[in-house]
């Protein structure tokens, strides 16, 4: 085994220790310590493009911009594979998979016993956060992946500037990390070498993730997911702290006032699309702006103003790129034009990519497996879950604060959900502890496809079941926990964009125009108009929510959007009996009394 010279940092000497230990484990014919250099960037990117598994883009269309394709079976978060092994059971929850942490060892010690012989450990500093935050978390990745190190570059500080920060005995969560596919001498590699098997687990307790057999997204990046959010949340519990699946941006108003708001929605919602929403025109020659905090995780705490602080502990974009386009989200479009890696995309023939959404589809393209596709083909040239890595800097209108170390104040928290009946465009939560009860029972309607059963309301609470790295009950104590500790709450709302009439038709036309309800949410937060109280809670009237300017929008349709029948809202609370008997043993007592007022205010 070799240690790459230039960064190798002997001074901390539980962590050389731990590299070495595990380098011997896993057999690996070397170590490298990544520094997080353009000049290591390149190193690797080349070698990339050398073994097949990156294919260099036309850099007239995309500079210094890469495609990867992955193994089908190694495309997207693998759920089922994913385990949060606390102590006791009971600490990981009915939402979570546990094992035994005895047992999982055992399995893992086995599975990591020889698994990068023939390859290089990576070792991976990073730090989640602005490096001089108060919840910035220092974790260092060890990986036999450089697909990984590149990835982590863009999503994360990684490299020196984290070991220097780290210094000679600071703590630092242990990521393990393999593709879990040796190789016997004089064995050809393969592009994208994975295993059939894989594990993602979690010990909270300890502040360690392992994870086995999976190089994509969320399994192998194990800054984002794995530490961002299973990890953080953890933490966050016991150190009065919050670490959420949310975006964070800011609106800024034609008088120069700023309002920042953090939302979360369960998946296909437009989370995305949101965070990085450009007003209409009309709105831009008012004054109005908007800018991009984060795109999908913020970290939360009681500061220095007395309201909730939040940061993004994020540098870049892991995003979806199938239905984003100029026309969708010019914002992401223009984030990803330059030194971003796409994967599982499709390959133009004149070196760029395309995916569905993008544009109208070329009459030949490499497909995201690397067959010939033609728009009569029968196929999806790129696969669902494809994606794109670049860096958040690049975002045309990226706040000037979003690694500000104080984070930014929070005025106001989004839930919502795709809900084709029932809830309505937008409404406001009477307080905090009710604004926790829309959260916990927030989801999106299923489809037959999903379940066989249209109708079904798959409960998401914050957006976080995936996510949360102990009991579900408890992470919604937390959150009414959280309420003792904050000056100035938030005022929390809920929005549903995907409201249909009776003839399958959307009430709202959501996209840009979606910044009309946001100034609703805002000139709510400043006090500036009122609300119209219902039992659902506070509602816009005709008159304080503006329509101006958008074409074909009637009074009618507003009322339509914004309706609340009783009978929908009865079956709504018919419907979350499963999640509260799911929950019933750690289900906070509020929230089961938030259930009953409702009921009282419906008679």
């Amino acid at each position: 085994m070799q240690n790459h010279p230039e960064t190798f940092n002997p001074i901390h000497d539980s962590l050389a220790s731990w590299v070495e230990r595990m380098a011997q484990h896993c057999g690996a014919d070397q170590v490298q310590w990544c520094d997080g250099s353009q000049a290591e960037w390149d190193r690797l990117t080349d070698l990339l493009v050398q073994s097949g598994t990156f294919i260099r883009l036309n850099p007239t269309l995309h500079p210094n911009s890469f495609l990867a394709r992955s193994n089908p079976s190694d495309t997207a978060r693998v759920e089922d594979r994913t385990f949060v092994c606390s102590l006791r059971e009971v600490d990981a929850g009915p939402t979570n998979n546990w094992r035994s942490p005895d047992a999982m060892r055992e399995t893992l010690h086995e599975k990591f016993s020889g698994c990068m012989r023939g390859r290089t450990m990576y070792v991976v500093p990073f730090c989640m956060g602005p490096l001089e935050s108060p919840l910035a978390l220092v974790g260092v990745q060890l990986t036999d992946s450089p697909y990984v190190v590149v990835n982590m570059r863009i999503m994360s500080h990684m490299g020196s500037e984290v070991l220097k920060k780290l210094g000679s005995s600071g703590d630092y969560i242990p990521c393990m990390h393999s593709i879990g596919a040796p190789l016997a001498p004089g064995q050809a590699d393969v592009p994208w070498p994975c295993n059939e098997e894989k594990y993602i687990v979690h010990f909270p307790e300890s502040r360690e993730v392992w994870s086995f057999g999976s190089g994509y997204g969320g399994n192998a990046l194990l800054g984002k997911k794995c530490v961002a959010l299973r990890i953080a949340s953890a933490i966050a519990r016991d150190a009065g702290w919050m670490a959420e699946h949310m975006l964070i941006m800011g609106l800024e108003t034609p008088e120069g006032t700023k309002t920042y708001l953090t939302a979360a929605f369960p998946s296909a919602c437009g989370k995305t699309n949101l965070a990085m929403i450009v007003p209409p025109e009309s709105y831009r020659q008012l004054g109005w702006k908007t800018t991009l905090v984060g795109d999908d995780i913020a970290w939360l705490w009681p500061g220095k103003t007395g309201k909730l602080h939040a940061i993004n502990p994020e540098t870049g974009f892991f995003g979806v790129a199938p239905g984003t386009s100029w026309q969708s989200n010019a914002a992401a479009m223009q984030s990803m034009s330059q030194n971003t890696i796409f994967t599982n995309v499709a390959l133009t023939d004149d070196g760029g990519v395309w995916w569905e959404g993008h544009s109208e589809p070329p009459a030949h393209l490499i497909d995201w497996t690397g067959l010939d596709w033609t728009s009569n083909c029968g196929r999806l040239a790129a696969h669902p879950n494809s994606r794109f890595t670049a860096p958040a800097g690049q975002c045309p209108n990226i706040d000037s604060h979003w690694q500000d170390p104080d984070g930014v104040p929070i005025d106001a928290i989004v839930f919502g959900g795709r809900r084709p009946t029932t809830m309505p465009l937008v409404f406001q939560a009477f307080d905090w502890t009710h604004g926790v009860f829309l959260g916990a029972t927030q989801g999106s309607e299923t489809t037959a496809a999903a379940t066989g059963n249209v109708g079904t309301v798959r409960r998401d609470p914050m957006a976080m079941l995936p996510f949360c790295g102990y009991n579900m009950g408890d992470y919604l104590g937390h959150w009414l926990e959280m309420r003792k500790n904050i000056k100035r709450l938030p005022r929390i709302f809920h929005v549903n964009w995907f409201r249909k009439n009776s003839n399958g038709k959307f009430l709202w036309p959501g996209f840009r125009e979606n910044l009309r309800v946001l100034e609703w949410i805002v000139l709510r937060c400043q006090g500036k108009i009122a609300g119209h109280e219902t039992p659902i809670g506070w509602i816009p009237d005709w008159k304080s929510f503006s329509t101006e300017g958008l074409e074909g929008y009637n009074r009618e349709l507003f009322d339509e959007a914004m309706s609340f029948r009783n009978e929908e809202w009865l079956a709504e609370i018919t419907s979350q009996n499963d999640f509260f008997l799911k929950l019933y043993h750690s289900m906070p007592k509020e929230l089961m009394c938030q259930r009953e007022l409702f009921m009282a205010r419906m008679a």
